[in-house]
């Protein structure tokens, strides 16, 4: 049972991606295709999912074990995954696909989909991770629209195993393998100038309406985006919400966001209801591993993937992270319950208490992420934590909830802002986005005016 207590003039309550370094193998031989599917589609978009079977030929001997798929036609997506039955294994292995763009009816070459998944999810032994069928899967990969399939996923060889230095067994492929393709709705191509692309159908559900309501001390209900407010008028606001503050605020201009009603979220997939933790201590930095194929007029589009692959196809109660940021630096809400609440994720396994989850659209191993994307990311963890009292350039202590680097219930010291790698041995938010960490920090104090 939830308890509600006040903390720092808002309502909380207590309740209980996906980087990889690519393993190289032989290229993958034809499989044959799978007659066996689920699938879930409303009008605002769908999931087909569709279980993986063994390849139809092997390379010899040696060759390590493999599954796949392939439909050569008569499938709507623009965004797929791999999951398996336990969120606790981890793929060792690669993962490869190929599309066929609904628009060309031409075939894409093979891409590699992230396959450490293992780092996101709710924190062991929450309710979130008890109640609902949590499944391991990789990370989300962005195609657009397309209307065929075909997939790859292979075991890492006995030889790439034996030169691993890391600890811990090395298995075959993980049970229940299959593909999952999102349609997540509207085609994400707006014309110039138009707004976001949410598909609308019929009247406002309750769930709808709670999500609006839930940011109803920032703007009006119903609303498409919460507007920026200057440095001044912020600080008003933060007395507003939580009473005169003794001192300097210390609190950044409030960003434009985009509400989920303005990216389009359906809300009859997530769990009724909103999650809290007791505060915002910390800030953990992601990106989604989707690729970096996307328009950002498509970004409302990528997001609704990532909701319903996170909701439907890995079995969260909504969609992982607190805020999405694209690679032109548009802001998105991200999991509901008010933006200015300490909304209790699902972002970095063992820390999703007292922090907040970003992540920036895209995959930044070896792409530098553009300036916006960083100025985005200093203005909104300014706010955010400014919110809560904390320093972008500070340190502080959270407890583990049990992960792979520490125990459940160490106290371990972070920086405020940190990257995802830093609460579990990941990759995470990508080589060259976790470099930029300390541009963003002093950017974010000096938003702060320290």
């Amino acid at each position: 049972m939830s308890k509600i207590m006040p903390m720092r003039g808002f309502l909380t309550s207590s309740i209980g991606v996906t980087c990889a370094a690519m393993l190289a193998f032989p290229l993958p031989l034809p499989t044959v295709t799978a007659v066996a599917a689920t699938a879930e589609t409303t009008a605002a978009g769908g999931t087909r999912s569709l279980p993986l079977v063994p390849l139809s030929q092997e390379r010899g001997l040696g060759a390590p074990p493999g599954l796949g798929l392939y439909r050569a036609s008569g499938e709507r997506f623009s965004l797929l995954g791999v999951v398996w039955d336990d969120p606790g294994t981890e793929l060792h292995g690669r993962v490869q696909v190929r599309t066929r763009s609904a628009a060309e009816r031409t075939w894409s070459g093979w891409q590699d989909v992230e396959t450490q998944g293992a780092g996101h999810g709710p924190d062991p032994g929450t309710a979130e991770r008890t109640a609902r069928r949590v499944r391991g899967a990789t990370a989300p990969l962005w195609v657009g629209a397309s209307d065929g399939v075909d997939v790859r996923v292979r075991a890492e060889s006995a030889a790439t195993a034996r030169s691993r230095t890391a600890a811990g067994p090395r298995g075959p492929l993980p049970s229940g393998l299959r593909v999952e393709l999102v349609d997540p709705g509207g085609d994400g191509t707006p014309p110039p100038g138009a707004p976001a692309d949410p598909p609308r159908t019929g009247q406002d559900t309750d769930a709808q309406r709670t999500a609006s309501a839930a940011n109803s001390d920032l703007t009006g209900f119903g609303a498409l985006e919460i507007p920026e407010l200057d440095r001044q008028a912020t600080e008003q606001e933060l007395a507003r919400l939580q009473g005169p503050v003794q001192g300097q605020p210390y609190i950044g201009p409030r960003p434009r966001i985009v509400t989920r009603r303005g990216w389009g979220a359906d809300e009859s997939l997530r769990e009724p209801g909103f999650g809290y933790t007791r505060n915002v201590k910390a800030v953990f930095l992601h990106h989604t591993g989707s690729g970096n194929q996307y328009t950002c007029a498509q970004a409302p589009s990528v997001i609704r993937g990532i909701y319903r692959y996170h909701v439907t196809s890995m079995g969260w109660r909504d969609i992982g992270y607190n805020f999405l940021v694209d690679k032109c630096g548009t802001v998105y809400e991200g999991r509901a319950g008010g933006v200015a609440k300490a909304v209790l994720g699902a972002h970095t396994l063992g820390f999703n208490g007292d922090s907040t989850g970003i992540a920036v659209i895209g995959t930044y191993e070896t792409t530098k992420p553009p300036g916006a994307v960083v100025t985005a990311l200093a203005r909104l963890t300014a706010w955010k934590l400014g919110l809560y009292g904390g320093d972008p350039s500070g340190r502080t202590y959270l407890t583990s909830g049990g992960g792979n680097l520490y125990p459940q219930g160490k106290n371990v010291r972070l920086n405020v802002i940190s990257g995802h790698r830093d609460g579990f041995a990941t990759e995470c938010p990508g080589a060259l986005l976790y470099a930029g960490l300390g541009r963003a920090r002093s950017r974010a104090a000096r938003y702060q005016g320290r």
